[in-house]
C-alpha cells in the first residue's frame, strides 16, 4: 500500500490519546475508536505510522496491532481473555522438567526455580512440579487465583500478557515479564532454554536462529508495550 498521508500527530479523546493521520484520528481493524490509555504509548503507535517510507510495511506496526486487539477482542470479555491465558498455567513450561539425572534437570532448576518461587510467594499461589511430560494438573485454587488476577488487568496489559504467554507457553514467564524493572532478554532465555541447551549441543539450525530471534524482538515489543500503556 502506497502511503496516503503526509502528518502523523497525537491529539486527546474522552477515552485517552489518539493517533491523527493529516488530523484525522484512526480507528482500529474493527472499527473501532483507536483511543489508549497514554500518550506515551500513542507517540510510539505515532511512531510506527512516521517510520513508514512510500510503501506501508504491514507487519512494522507491532504496537499498532496489540492495541488493535486489546480494544476489539479484549476490552469486550476479559473474562474470555483469561479463559484463553489459563492453559499457559494450565501446561506451564516452567513445571515441566526432565529427568533428574539428565545434564538438562541442572539448567532448568537454575533457570526455572527461582521463577516460579517468586511467582507462588508473589500471587499466593502453589505450581506443581513434574520431571516428564506426562501431565500434572494445577491446584483448583492456584488456577481460581490466577483468573482472578488476569481478569482484573486492564484491557492493554491483557493484550501483552496473552502475547508474551503465547510465545514462551508460560503464564509465570509472562506474568514475570510484567513487574516492574523485569528483564525481557533474561525471562526469554529461561523460557527458551531447552531450545537454547539444544543449540548449545549441536549448534543453531538458521531457520530456528532466525525464529528464535523473532520471538524474542516479539516479547521485548509486548513488554514495551505493557509498559508505555501505563505511563500517564
Amino acid at each position: 500500500m502506497k502511503r496516503f498521508y503526509r502528518e502523523v500527530s497525537v491529539g486527546e479523546a474522552a477515552s485517552g490519546f489518539q493517533v491523527l493521520l493529516d488530523g484525522r484520528p484512526l480507528r482500529t481493524q474493527s472499527g473501532g475508536a483507536q483511543a489508549v490509555p497514554s500518550r506515551a504509548l500513542a507517540e510510539a503507535l505515532a511512531e510506527e505510522w512516521r517510520a513508514q517510507g512510500d510503501e506501508i510495511d504491514p507487519k512494522s506496526f507491532v504496537l499498532r496491532d496489540l492495541a488493535d486487539y486489546a480494544i476489539d477482542r479484549i476490552a469486550p470479555d476479559r473474562a474470555a481473555a483469561a479463559a484463553r491465558m489459563l492453559p499457559f498455567a494450565e501446561t506451564d513450561t516452567l513445571c515441566y522438567r526432565a529427568d533428574p539425572d539428565e545434564p538438562l534437570f541442572r539448567r532448568q532448576q537454575e533457570l526455572w526455580e527461582p521463577l516460579l518461587q517468586a511467582a507462588e510467594a508473589r500471587h499466593a499461589i502453589r505450581l506443581e512440579r513434574v520431571s516428564g511430560i506426562i501431565h500434572r494438573a494445577q491446584p483448583p485454587e492456584t488456577l481460581a487465583r490466577l483468573r482472578e488476577l488476569i481478569e482484573n488487568l486492564d484491557p492493554f496489559t491483557l493484550a501483552a500478557l496473552e502475547t508474551l504467554a503465547s510465545l514462551t507457553a508460560s503464564l509465570t514467564v509472562a506474568l514475570a515479564a510484567l513487574e516492574e524493572g523485569s528483564d525481557p532478554d533474561a525471562l526469554f532465555a529461561a523460557a527458551n532454554c531447552e531450545q537454547d541447551w539444544q543449540a548449545e549441543l549441536w549448534g543453531w539450525d538458521a531457520d530456528a536462529e532466525a525464529d528464535r530471534t523473532l520471538r524474542l524482538e516479539t516479547f521485548r515489543q509486548a513488554v514495551r508495550f505493557a509498559r508505555l500503556a501505563r505511563q500517564g
